[in-house]
């Protein structure tokens, strides 16, 4: 389907002048380099879990309480935040205004790309949520509450179906990623002209495990959310967290956890690439 027949056309003019204001393009590049610094202390924990000692397998609200507990650790969180609610904001602009043009594509991967752009948008609210509770002191990192949540939903009419088709989607979406790291297609995002080549096959090694990475953690969690619905037992749904440790616990689980440690530690190197040559607006 063309964007002139897109059903989405209209907003094209307002999400230039929108998605082209300086403090946009601030903010996402921001925004990218937060993510990265959370997922570096997942991916180092769980790497120190798995060959060494003193790590843990925790989820990225632990990663924030592991923030807040360095020295000048609320000063930190606050940065952290700061650039949280940068990639929040840039991932809504995403969903809403289309900047890089993801309207270009059938009909149906636009309306994909435009809602995991708005569910990221929303999970990434819950997580600053977490760090502002973390930077006043008045609570923690709640590791159930995905479960909680699971359970409230498995209390509604046909909510155990939803909570199985929820599971399907994040498989799907662990699917997805193993793919984009197949195929490499988010290189079209850099601004290649401004990289050498050797920092464009980085960018691409790191992005493809980084990204592969994740997709073998988002099978993970939405076979756990498929077992919850199946047995109808939301004690069963884990989160990033859980997903890392059912590795550990698989034979070869140090390995198992291990490599994917260092895909996620890839993956926030990835995310520091991208908060500096990314392409915030595609060109036509």
């Amino acid at each position: 389907m063309s964007r002139r027949n897109s059903p989405f056309s209209d907003l094209q003019r307002p999400a230039q002048r929108a998605a082209s204001h300086p403090w946009i393009e601030r903010l996402a590049r921001i925004g990218y380099a937060a993510k990265g610094v959370v997922y570096f202390i997942v991916g180092l924990l769980a790497a120190q879990a798995a060959f060494t000692t003193g790590g843990r397998t925790t989820d990225t609200s632990g990663a924030l309480t592991t923030i807040v507990n360095q020295p000048f650790g609320k000063f930190l969180l606050v940065l952290v935040t700061i650039g949280l609610i940068g990639y929040a904001l840039w991932r809504l602009v995403q969903a809403v205004f289309d900047p890089e043009h993801a309207g270009e594509e059938t009909d149906a991967k636009q309306i994909a790309q435009r809602l995991g752009c708005g569910f990221s948008a929303i999970a990434y609210g819950g997580l600053i949520l977490v760090a502002v509770k973390l930077i006043m002191g008045t609570g923690s990192s709640n590791g159930n509450a995905t479960q909680d949540w699971t359970a409230r939903f498995m209390a509604q009419p046909f909510g155990q179906w939803l909570v199985g088709l929820a599971g399907l989607v994040v498989i799907g979406v662990g699917i997805s990623y193993l793919y984009q790291a197949y195929k490499a297609e988010f290189q079209r995002h850099f601004k290649r002209q401004q990289m050498t080549q050797t920092q464009l096959n980085w960018a691409t090694w790191l992005g493809q495990f980084g990204i592969a990475a994740r997709g073998v953690v988002f099978c993970i969690i939405g076979l756990f959310v498929v077992l919850a619905a199946v047995h109808a037992n939301a004690s069963e749904v884990r989160g990033l967290g859980g997903a890392l440790a059912a590795l550990a616990a698989q034979p070869f689980g140090a390995w198992l956890l291990g490599i994917v440690a260092l895909g996620l530690i890839a993956y926030s190197a990835y995310s520091v690439i991208e908060a500096r040559y990314r392409r915030i607006i595609q060109p036509h």
